[in-house]
């Protein structure tokens, strides 16, 4: 085991080694300077050379990134160009905001998506596998933004039973957690009844039930057990997904997280802020991906670390 993760660890340096060199490139793609918008228009030219030489933006790229990265590796992700303040603090002031909304929006998927797959494969071909099946595909064609739109429309424009925006408590955190968690429920309710629709033909589920054990028991305890390795590799890319991806909806819902910090990063083209966002993510992809990979072993105690290796 120890040998394992220390293999998926390095292989996963290597994936934010790519991340950062794609970061930093792409970041100094975007159009504009970050100079003239953080001196403004009215700026002389000594006044630009001077701040482009302190911030040493006036190096070559790949000077520049050296020096970033050897940064990076001592744990400092650099000063914000916009606020002065170190990236990292920067970042772990709107982390557990993210860190809410992708949680509880996560808690709403697995319920749904896990209750909804299993009713569908225990009444396959019927209307409700119907149903359930169609409101999944329809799920995963819904934009998030027009979903999250619409839900501010009814719920609080007509009805009035939540803020608008901008605020952090639970009211303010229902709708963009519902919205999160209803297109997220739908990829795992699809898989979720793709497992169990194998696995309820397999014959200890019939000696299960000819035993006479109740059908919660045969479908919660039996079956569910062993349909649910695809389901956790998809719950566990799911979260660290949403952790990345909220950027949206926590514009359309005012959330003050990370996708908002982004979002205003972008905009005043803050570089060292906008990549050390999207390294900081990373790093969370790489960590949720090899718990992912522990728990197989976990759930499936048959799973040898060796196997999942040459699996994974």
């Amino acid at each position: 085991m120890r040998q394992f993760l220390i293999q998926r660890l390095g292989s996963g340096l290597i994936v934010l080694l790519g991340i950062s060199i794609f970061s930093f490139a792409l970041i100094h793609l975007i159009p504009g300077d970050p100079i003239r918008i953080m001196l403004g228009e009215n700026a002389t030219a000594e006044q630009v050379h001077a701040l482009r030489e302190q911030l040493g933006l006036n190096q070559p790229l790949l000077t520049q990134y050296f020096q970033y990265l050897s940064h990076v590796v001592q744990g400092d992700l650099g000063t914000s160009f916009k606020t002065g303040r170190p990236v990292l603090t920067e970042i772990m002031e709107r982390f557990p905001a993210t860190v809410k909304l992708a949680a509880s929006g996560m808690l709403i998927a697995i319920f749904i998506g896990i209750t909804m797959g299993i009713l569908a494969a225990r009444f396959k071909d019927t209307l409700l596998d119907f149903s359930a099946m169609s409101l999944a595909t329809l799920g995963v064609s819904i934009p998030s933004f027009w979903l999250g739109i619409l839900l501010i429309m009814f719920f609080t424009v007509k009805l009035g039973w939540f803020p608008i925006a901008g605020g952090t408590g639970f009211m303010d955190l229902v709708l963009p957690a519902v919205t999160l968690g209803v297109l997220a429920s739908t990829v795992i309710s699809r898989l979720t009844r793709a497992g169990m629709v194998e696995v309820l033909t397999f014959d200890y589920i019939r000696t299960a039930r000819a035993k006479g054990l109740g059908e919660s028991a045969v479908l919660f305890v039996h079956a569910f057990r062993n349909a649910m390795i695809p389901v956790v590799t998809i719950v566990g890319l799911q979260i660290a997904s949403l952790l990345g991806g909220t950027v949206i909806i926590e514009r359309v819902f005012d959330w003050p997280g990370l996708g908002s910090l982004a979002i205003s990063a972008i905009a005043s083209r803050d570089f060292p802020l906008v990549q050390g966002i999207i390294l900081f993510i990373g790093v969370i992809f790489v960590l949720i991906n090899v718990l992912v990979d522990v728990l197989y072993s976990v759930i499936d105690p048959r799973i040898e670390v060796g196997k999942l290796k040459e699996g994974t």
